[in-house]
C-alpha cells in the first residue's frame, strides 16, 4: 500500500457522523469508527481524525465522497508516494474545496500553469497577492486555524484500506 496520510474532521454536526463513517469506509473498504470528540470551536458539533494507508489518490477519493456535506469542516493530506507529489485538501462551508500538490516536506507547490493562468489574468499588484494567497491555501488555513488549534494533542488512529 503506497499511500498514506491522514483525515481531520474539525467540524461535524453530530448527525452525520455515522455518514462520514460510511463514506470513508467505502473509499477504504473496510469499516471506519472515528473517535468523535467535542469541537469547543463549534459547540454542538464533533471532531475526529484518522490516519489511512491505501493506493495513491485516497486522499482525493475521500476528499470526493465527504464534499456533498457542506456543513463539514475537514482536511485530508496524502505524503508524497513513489512517483508521486503528495496532496492536501481543505473543505469548508464557506469556501468550499481547496486542493493542492505538497512537497516531500509538506509545501505547497503550485504548479506552473496556475502561476501563468493568474498572471494571464491581470489587475493590480493587490490582485495578484490576492490570486497568490488563494492559490496558498491561505483563505482556507485562516478559517481552519481555529478548529486546529482546538483537536492539538488528539490521537490519531490508523485506518488500513482493504485489497
Amino acid at each position: 500500500m503506497p499511500a498514506r496520510g491522514v483525515l481531520y474532521v474539525h467540524s461535524c454536526p453530530p448527525v452525520l457522523c455515522p455518514h462520514v463513517e460510511w463514506a470513508v469506509a467505502g473509499v477504504l473498504g473496510v469499516p471506519v469508527e472515528l473517535a468523535w470528540t467535542p469541537q469547543p470551536a463549534a459547540p454542538g458539533e464533533l471532531r475526529g481524525e484518522a490516519g489511512w494507508r491505501g493506493r495513491a489518490g485516497t486522499a482525493g477519493r475521500i476528499a470526493a465522497a465527504l464534499r456533498g456535506w457542506t456543513l463539514l469542516r475537514f482536511e485530508i493530506t496524502e505524503e508524497p508516494s513513489e512517483g508521486g507529489d503528495g496532496e492536501r485538501y481543505a473543505v469548508t462551508p464557506d469556501l468550499g474545496v481547496y486542493r493542492s500538490a505538497m512537497s516531500a516536506s509538506g509545501d505547497v507547490l503550485v504548479h506552473e500553469e496556475r502561476l501563468r493562468s493568474l498572471l494571464g489574468i491581470g489587475g493590480t499588484a493587490v490582485d495578484l497577492v490576492a490570486g497568490l494567497h488563494r492559490l496558498l491555501g491561505r483563505p482556507w488555513d485562516d478559517e481552519l486555524e481555529v478548529f486546529r488549534h482546538a483537536g492539538a494533542g488528539s490521537p490519531v488512529r490508523w485506518l488500513t484500506q482493504a485489497g
